[in-house]
């Protein structure tokens, strides 16, 4: 395990909940397209790896697949066993998953890669579990993020927040270009030769007590940046928060927040 994964699983420890109620409704954009890409139907046997509060594997269930689904924080499988009762969960983590060889017809993957320390390595173990002929789909923020995924870092970097060192970024030999070129050149490292990679863009709806209620709770990166700050800073990357909201208001209030991601696939 590198730093990089020590670092995600404090992060997310804990935090099950607060990422339902906060995130996980802009992860979710992506699950029908996600699915579709994969070919998930009816009696498809399919992996949901980072199945977070259980979303995709609940999606995949409606829609007849035989769904097993995994993630690296109790906490969330719990949610997803919840979520999705007729699914198999399991608790795992990324580069190594406790399948049989091509055990699967189809594995999904929703903005999971970005969160572990060996994408390349991630994405291999994706490739060994599916069948061959089998299909590989995933999703991860693109580089450089839309104006709504940017919103709170540019509060908390107006504020003079610092990056603690307890958050280190990824080691720059496991990194890539999160553009469809660099996904696929990704893929194609790790053995899923032939991907095509496309950008999905929407318009996340949320209020900005709810926006701001994910961060102030410590979920993902952006959150454990504010958590670690002075309550001085903390005061300051709130205000700045609120000065930048009206960018993104409705007229119903809330915030029209814009957001892109890659979405790739390949059949092995």
């Amino acid at each position: 395990m590198t730093g990089f994964d020590e670092s995600e699983r404090r992060m997310w420890s804990g935090r099950a909940g607060a990422y339902a109620d906060s995130f996980a409704a802009l992860c979710a954009y992506t699950v029908p397209q996600l699915l579709d890409a994969a070919g998930v139907r009816e009696g498809t046997r399919v992996l949901d790896v980072g199945t977070g509060p259980g979303t995709a594997a609940a999606a995949a269930c409606a829609r007849g697949a035989k769904v097993t689904a995994v993630d690296a924080e109790p906490g969330m499988a719990e949610l997803a066993r919840q979520a999705a009762p007729a699914a198999e969960v399991k608790v795992a983590v990324l580069p190594e998953l406790p399948f049989a060889d091509g055990e699967f017809d189809a594995v999904v993957s929703n903005f999971v890669i970005n969160h572990v320390g060996r994408p390349r390595d991630a994405l291999a173990e994706l490739r060994r579990v599916v069948r061959p002929g089998g299909s590989v789909a995933v999703t991860v923020w693109a580089v450089p993020p839309a104006s709504g995924q940017a919103l709170l870092g540019r509060a908390q970097q107006a504020a003079g927040a610092v990056r603690p060192p307890e958050l280190p970024p990824l080691d720059p030999g496991h990194d890539f270009s999160r553009d469809p070129q660099g996904l696929v050149g990704l893929m194609e490292s790790a053995g899923l030769h032939g991907a095509g990679c496309e950008t999905v863009r929407w318009d996340h709806l949320a209020t900005a007590e709810q926006w701001w209620g994910g961060a102030a709770a410590g979920v993902g990166c952006v959150g454990q940046i504010v958590l670690n700050q002075s309550e001085q800073v903390r005061s300051e990357i709130k205000r700045q928060f609120e000065l930048l909201c009206p960018e993104f208001a409705r007229p119903d209030g809330r915030l029209a927040l814009p957001h892109a991601a890659l979405l790739a696939r390949v059949r092995r």
